[in-house]
């Protein structure tokens, strides 16, 4: 067995320790021990779904925890989804290739990108529309991308292939290959708020709060091309790039499938009923 494959097993036996250990701690503790332990779930949960290693031309899903629980409960401070100091009007961003590509796609333009304003996205999916509103302002090179992707076809008749339910509440998608493995051939830079944060704050959990979309990764300037929607609150530490948020209308519809549930009643993994992104248009 590879050491991706014994890390991933031993990282879901230890989510699912935790959360059985939640479960019992629930019935018997009170209410401030439970919401300690709820916490402590979260920074495991969050060092599970986002992790991804990088093998050869491959990208390997890694989902051993990287960060250790500890007795004290961290403040969660909000997400402001806004940065401290605004940025040029545009921006010069790079992408770097990066294995094989998933689905073939072109990089995408890096010159005079802009820094102002927002574009929109919708997800036509098979379970309704989820219309995005992407944050320019807060991280250009990110939103460059991800509209490059939507009108390149890249996400078109794509499966959203994570659902979570425990401590952090997303939907993870952006993978052809359905598997969690999968990219588009190149990598770029973190954004905000991962620009922002240093010392003990990049640590520091906050809440990205429902609604907010972020890119997953696989540690500093490891995006590509799988994103995930916070459905509700998600507790992470700020490593996260947001990029943007989805519509009410959007919101309806990943209630509805985060009401579906997980396959086989767990908290995080592939959604119970399929998700699939049928196509994906810049409406703006």
């Amino acid at each position: 067995m590879s050491d991706n494959n014994q890390r991933r097993k031993a990282a879901m036996q230890s989510l699912d320790k935790e959360i059985k250990s939640r479960d019992r701690a629930e019935k018997m503790k009170p209410l401030g021990v439970v919401t300690a332990a709820a916490v402590a779930i979260v920074v495991i949960v969050g060092g599970i779904i986002f992790a991804t290693k990088y093998t050869g031309n491959e990208h390997k899903q890694d989902q051993a925890a990287s960060q250790s629980t500890t007795a004290a409960t961290p403040e969660v401070r909000p997400l402001t989804m806004k940065r401290a100091k605004a940025l040029g009007d545009t921006v010069t961003c790079k992408y770097d290739k990066n294995g094989e590509a998933a689905k073939e796609v072109s990089l995408p333009k890096t010159e005079q990108v802009s820094a102002k304003g927002t574009a929109k996205v919708k997800l036509t999916t098979n379970e309704g529309e989820v219309d995005m509103e992407l944050d320019r302002a807060a991280s250009p090179c990110t939103v460059n991308a991800i509209t490059h992707l939507a009108e390149s076809g890249y996400y078109n008749n794509t499966v959203c292939h994570r659902l979570t339910t425990a401590g952090i509440k997303v939907l993870q998608c952006g993978d052809p290959t359905g598997t969690g493995s999968g990219g588009p051939g190149f990598k770029f830079a973190d954004e905000y708020p991962v620009d922002e944060a240093s010392g003990a704050a990049a640590n520091q959990p906050v809440n990205y709060p429902r609604g907010s979309i972020a890119m997953a990764n696989s540690g500093e300037g490891t995006n590509g091309s799988q994103f995930f929607l916070n459905w509700g609150e998600s507790p992470l530490p700020p490593k996260y790039t947001y990029f943007g948020k989805v519509s009410d209308k959007g919101l309806e519809v990943l209630d509805k499938i985060a009401k579906n549930g997980v396959e086989g009643g767990q908290g995080d993994g592939k959604p119970a009923k399929e998700v699939k992104i049928e196509s994906a248009t810049v409406t703006g």
